[in-house]
């Protein structure tokens, strides 16, 4: 065993020695060939590096790994369609370079649902971006202070999918406005974007300071998108209340 050590170690393939053993051990109690036994060895570094990626992939994601479709709770709300999500969740919306939009008010799984989708979006080995438009904003914006603005506007250009959670909640200040439309036009119909809000359409324009910039990056936002409206009461203010009554 020590003798590949510093062999695996050149060929970048030391992860082997996690499973070395136990499938030396499986080899000759089972008898397999060697061709197996070797098969085997590349099996367990294949789904090492494939789980290492998807660790990357979530870490730069920045959203909640377990916020997961397997855990949302359907029955709390019958009026979301269930189907529709799954449907959504092949992520074939981002092959096509479609958006969604979740609209409706707090607590009734925006964001969750879009922390699902982005999840299912990694797991497919999809690069995926989940923040707040407020985060983003102000990250862009820092970056006329030090000069990276270019590479800070790319983490939000590039990613086949990026996720904004809670648009419309403030108004744009300063250089928002444009900020915010470079990305969205630079995005129009070469990525995917999803967006949480809990504000209507018709209020979404006030966000803006200057309404034929609001037009224009609405424009681009609803090209190919699925509306999807959720109504009905908070789960927070419901779990709030369950736990009170325990």
């Amino acid at each position: 065993m020590h003798q590949l050590i510093p062999l695996l170690k050149g060929l970048r393939l030391s992860g082997i020695m996690e499973t070395l053993e136990l499938r030396n051990k499986e080899a000759i109690e089972r008898k397999v060939s060697y061709i197996e036994f070797l098969t085997l060895l590349i099996q367990d570094e294949i789904e090492r590096r494939n789980q290492a990626r998807l660790a990357a992939r979530l870490r730069r994601a920045s959203f909640d790994p377990t916020k997961t479709l397997e855990i949302f709770d359907f029955s709390f709300n019958p009026t979301i369609n269930k189907k529709e999500i799954y449907d959504l969740a092949t992520c074939h919306f981002i092959e096509k370079k479609e958006n969604i939009w979740f609209l409706g008010q707090s607590g009734v799984g925006k964001t969750h649902l879009a922390h699902a989708l982005s999840n299912e979006a990694c797991r497919r080995e999809i690069d995926t971006t989940f923040t707040t438009v407020a985060k983003m904003l102000g990250d862009i914006n820092g970056g006329r202070a030090d000069g990276t603005i270019s590479r800070r506007m790319r983490k939000y250009t590039q990613p086949p999918l990026l996720v904004l959670d809670e648009f419309a909640l403030k108004p744009f200040n300063g250089s928002g406005p444009e900020d915010f439309y470079d990305v969205i036009n630079e995005r129009c119909e070469k990525s995917s974007t999803i967006i949480t809000s809990n504000r209507s359409e018709e209020e979404w324009p006030q966000v803006f300071s200057d309404a034929l910039l609001a037009s224009s990056t609405l424009d681009r936002l609803s090209f190919r998108v699925h509306r999807i409206e959720i109504t009905g009461p908070s789960y927070r203010t419901k779990d709030s209340q369950r736990r009170k009554r325990r």
